[in-house]
């Protein structure tokens, strides 16, 4: 019984669901586990991009974003997984580009979207994206929630620096920070500690601004704002 009301509690809460589960076994990780594939099957089964794109968490990030927005004038956003669009109904952006790794969340977007002639969706296929001639570039580019579902080395790599060089002056980051793992963390979680690879690989850009969840029992993820130096 007690422990039937702990699996509960941890899958209503996704610090928990991380970070602290007692007493439950630990997950069995799958080798061939694939974040893509993974993404796209939750869709097309009916799923959505989580809960940190509903609710209250929803609301404060687009509080954060769109403040931003407005304080710096931005006029383009890119962001490098767009998920099911709901997030998106709470931004204010003048001009929006999404991408993402799944084809049914650029359905699910273009569907919620076609009336709206300042937002574009694009496929994103990290290993094939090749941008030689800078096409995609935005004032700002945005990952929320992202981070921290890069399982695979290669593909964190690759989309971290795709997050970088599509931006012309600022990066904006919500995710966990951290490399620390755990057993009980989800087979699509893995931590990153990604503001040492940004040190090390885009050492023109310095935090700005670092803005703590408002809702911490609910998320592990925090702000992270990035800008270019000239």
């Amino acid at each position: 019984m007690i422990k039937t009301q702990i699996k509960k509690l941890v899958s209503k809460n996704k610090l928990l669901s991380s970070f602290f589960k007692p007493g439950l076994p630990k997950l069995k990780k799958d080798k061939n586990f694939n974040s893509k594939n993974y993404w796209d099957e939750r869709y097309v089964s009916g799923g959505n991009s989580g809960e940190g794109s509903y609710g209250r968490l929803a609301m404060f990030k687009a509080e954060v974003i769109n403040n931003f927005i407005d304080k710096n004038k931005i006029n383009t956003v890119l962001e490098l997984g767009c998920g099911d669009g709901n997030q998106l109904l709470l931004f204010k952006t003048p001009k929006y580009i999404g991408l993402d790794v799944s084809k049914k969340s650029i359905e699910l977007c273009k569907k919620q979207f076609e009336s709206d002639k300042s937002k574009s969706f694009f496929l994103y296929e990290p290993e094939y994206f090749i941008d030689g001639l800078n096409i995609f570039k935005a004032d700002l580019t945005m990952s929320l929630d992202v981070i921290y579902h890069l399982v695979e080395n290669e593909t964190f790599e690759k989309y971290m620096h795709d997050l970088f060089t599509c931006s012309n002056k600022y990066a904006m980051i919500y995710a966990s920070n951290t490399d620390k793992q755990n057993s009980y963390q989800s087979q699509h979680v893995f931590h990153r500690k990604f503001s040492d690879w940004i040190e090390t690989n885009f050492q023109n850009w310095k935090l700005l601004e670092k803005i703590k969840n408002k809702y911490p029992h609910e998320s592990f993820a925090d702000f992270y704002i990035y800008e270019k130096e000239s």
